[in-house]
Parts: structure tokens; C-alpha cells; sequence
């Protein structure tokens, strides 16, 4: 199948542009991308006839590569009421998001090949986008024994990964940080010191103590991202942290880059677009982990991913249901779905004027297809075609009961947003295409 996209605003984190263009696409890849107005230049320089190509006329509206979100919780196997992949996968069409790594946070947890295997043949039969497995660094999540490291990458594993249950015997960390190397597998990490981090519910300060929620210190994360940055430097590990969300933490991500360790960060677009005032009402979907931070705190992330100090923007995407949400909030679950809410989320930023599209394209798409060894989140000759073609100004009001995840805990529920995806498409494929 061969499609030309025409009158598209090109949207290329590679080349960190923004300009009107075209874009051919034959047999799943991007065959062609040109600044000329003139698609039956395009056509004639490729070989092809008129009639034997799909034309998508863009209207205008931006192209851009599709997002690489790592972090996904599904729910499978365990809590498939919460999520499964079917409606994960309907949800992050929806939303833009070409490819998902799921997170092994499952129940049981994701630290065999069998349930590797499963949770494979699951995404592959229910799932419209690409789905990219990580699984458990140490069996059960539980931080004593590290997993089959080697046997889970034969099954499929890009990364590896305890989530939040961070890894408290720094001996067993360093062993399965230098395991890792040795088989050259990517380790990501939750930084945070768990002693002080535990029970908390919001982050310390003048907010917290008003209205008396258990707290914890931004330096917790700081705390733990020094500790893991000496374990690389012992072992010489890929590492990456999944959420850096203070501004404390910052310079020793900046030191350990400029020393020459393989390390990368990312951090969540909810920790991005709102802060600690969010919660005032003890509004339960506004809780998430680690909590949301001070305003400071979130314009010094901002800036950090401006400055690529911090390579990736996740969805951190958590699933929780009713009964996990409605409780009070110290009780209540942690987490919120955001694979539907992603794009438009960031686009606030955009209009912010804080990033550019290119910049948030870098982080959503370009940065994480590179640090999982992916030639996708480009727009380049034979990269593949997993594209979002969305409108960028289209104001809307957030319906949460309208999300496609089972799940509807989102934390923009009702409010205003501007951007909106106009259709996703996987390998040249229309997997979505908005009513």
C-alpha cells in the first residue's frame, strides 16, 4: 500500500523542524519526505502513477512521528478489570501512541519467560499499536533475587525493571546492574530514597502540612538518584531513570551525563503540566507517584527537557479503578490513565509557549525510540511509518467517561484542552481515525 500525505505540517525532532511538506509512505516505511508543494513531482521522482497511490490530504494539520511511551501499566495478568490489552491498545491508538512498553508491575509480576510469553501473545492478538515488554529485574518484584536476565531478552524483554518497589540491598542492585551489562540490557529505576518516600501522599511543604497529608521531601528523589549514579559508576550499566519531577535532583543528572555514564531520565506529563495545588480538595485523581511537586519545581523539569537534560516525556500511564480512587486520600490508590491524554496534555505546553513541537516530539518519540534501539520516532527516508496526524489549536472539553481505557481515572477530567489527534497510524496502517 502506498499513501502520500500532502498539505501536512511536518513535525521532524531529527532535524528539530517545523515546516509544511509531504510525506510518502510505501509498504510500511517512509519512502519520500519533501518541503515542495508539487505531489506529482513527488510521484514522477519515485516511479509511480497517480492512481496508484491513497492521498491523505492533511489539511494543514501536523504530522509528526508517533509516540514511544515507556512506562504503560496493562493490566494483564492479575487486574484485567483495571485494564487489558485491548483496551490499552484502543486507547493509546486514540491518543498518538504508536508503540507502548508495558511495565511488569502485573499480578504476579512480569519476571519469567512463560509470563512473558503470555503477556506477548496477548498484546499481539488484541493490540492495534506496537507493544514492547519490560519485565521484573528481580523476582517478584520483591528486591532479594535478580530475574533471568539473559532468558527474558531471548523472550522478548527491552528492558528491565522493579517499578516502584525499589531495590533497598544496594549488593543486589550493583549485581544485577553488572548482570545487566553483561548482557547489555537496559535497567530502569524508580529514584527514590523508599525509607522516607514511604506512606507519602504529597510533597512536603506549606501545602502538605495545611492539610495534614503524610509528606515526603523532594530530596528522597535526590537521595536515590545518588545512590544509583554511584552503583553505575561501579558496574558501567544502561540506566534509566523513569521520573525525575524536582529540581534538587537535577545536578547530579547533570554530573553523572558529563561524566560520561550511560544515562538517561524521563518524566511523566502529569508531573509536567500540574503541581502540588492540584490536589486542594483531597481530589484523589490528582494523586500520583512520586507526588505531585511544588510549581518550581515542575518549570525546572520543563526547562531540563528544553535542554534535552532530561530525554523523555512518558504518560507513566496507571490505570486504578473506582474502588482503588474513592477512598480518602492517604487511602486511595496512586496513578492515573494517560495514554488518551498524552498528546493533548503536552500540547499545553506548547501553547504555553515552554516547548516546541519538535522539542516535545524529541522527548515523546526521537528519544525514547533511540534508547530502546528503535529506528521509529523519526521522520526519515525507511524509518517506519508509525505517524499522528493531529490538529494542534482544536479547543475541547475532557470527558473522562469518553476515555477508551476501562479505567477513567484521569486528572483532566473536565477541563479545557487544545490539541486533539486526528488519526494514528501504525506501519503506513490506519489503526485510529477520529469520528
Amino acid at each position: 500500500m502506498t499513501t502520500l500525505f500532502t498539505n501536512a505540517r511536518l513535525i521532524n525532532p531529527e532535524g528539530g523542524t517545523d515546516a509544511p511538506g509531504q510525506l510518502l509512505v510505501r509498504n510500511g516505511r517512509i519512502a519520500a519526505v519533501d518541503a515542495a508543494s508539487d505531489p506529482a513531482a513527488l510521484l514522477a521522482a519515485q516511479g509511480l502513477r497517480a492512481e496508484d497511490v491513497t492521498v491523505q490530504d492533511c489539511g494543514g494539520r501536523c504530522l509528526a512521528p508517533g509516540i514511544v511511551d515507556i512506562g504503560v501499566k496493562v493490566c494483564e495478568p492479575g487486574e484485567r478489570h483495571k485494564e487489558s490489552y485491548k483496551t490499552a491498545g484502543l486507547a493509546a491508538a486514540a491518543g498518538g501512541v504508536t508503540t507502548i512498553v508495558t511495565r511488569p508491575d502485573t499480578a504476579p509480576a512480569i519476571d519469567s519467560p512463560e509470563t512473558l510469553e503470555f503477556v506477548t501473545r496477548r498484546a499481539q492478538a488484541d493490540t492495534p499499536v506496537n507493544v514492547l515488554p519490560m519485565a521484573a529485574l528481580t523476582k517478584g518484584r520483591e528486591g532479594r533475587e535478580m530475574t533471568e536476565i539473559g532468558f527474558l531478552m531471548d523472550a522478548g524483554a527491552v528492558a528491565f525493571s522493579d517499578c516502584d518497589h525499589v531495590v533497598t540491598d544496594t549488593k543486589v542492585f550493583q549485581r544485577a546492574l553488572a548482570y545487566a551489562r553483561s548482557c547489555g540490557a537496559l535497567v530502569i529505576a524508580h529514584p527514590q530514597e523508599p525509607v522516607l518516600s514511604r506512606g507519602a501522599a504529597a510533597t512536603s511543604g506549606k501545602f502538605a502540612a495545611l492539610y495534614g497529608l503524610p509528606a515526603v521531601s523532594p530530596m528522597a528523589e535526590r537521595m536515590g538518584l545518588d545512590r544509583d549514579i554511584a552503583l553505575l559508576e561501579m558496574t558501567g550499566a544502561k540506566y534509566h531513570a523513569d521520573q525525575i519531577t524536582t529540581a534538587r535532583a537535577l545536578p547530579a543528572l547533570e554530573r553523572a551525563k558529563a561524566n560520561g555514564l550511560d544515562i538517561t531520565a524521563g518524566t511523566s506529563i502529569h508531573h509536567l503540566t500540574l503541581n502540588e495545588l492540584d490536589v486542594a480538595g483531597y481530589r484523589s485523581f490528582f494523586k500520583v507517584k512520586p507526588p505531585l511537586r511544588a510549581e518550581d519545581d515542575r518549570l525546572a523539569v520543563v526547562e531540563a527537557v528544553r535542554t534535552g537534560l532530561i530525554d523523555i516525556i512518558s504518560s507513566m500511564h496507571t490505570p486504578q479503578d473506582e474502588e482503588s480512587k474513592r477512598l480518602p486520600f492517604e487511602e486511595a490508590a496512586a496513578g492515573a490513565v494517560a495514554l488518551e491524554t498524552l498528546l493533548p496534555a503536552a500540547l499545553r505546553l506548547y501553547h504555553a509557549e515552554l516547548l516546541d513541537l519538535p522539542t516535545l516530539f524529541r522527548a515523546m518519540a526521537l528519544n525514547p525510540a533511540r534508547r530502546l534501539g528503535l529506528d521509529s520516532g523519526r521522520l526519515a527516508v525507511d524509518a517506519p511509518a508509525d505517524l499522528v496526524l493531529f490538529d494542534a489549536d482544536v479547543p475541547f472539553v475532557l470527558d473522562r467517561f469518553k476515555l477508551r481505557s476501562k479505567s477513567q481515572n484521569t486528572p483532566y477530567d473536565g477541563q479545557r484542552m487544545q490539541g486533539r489527534v486526528e488519526a494514528t497510524f501504525v506501519a503506513g496502517e490506519a489503526v485510529y481515525r477520529r469520528d
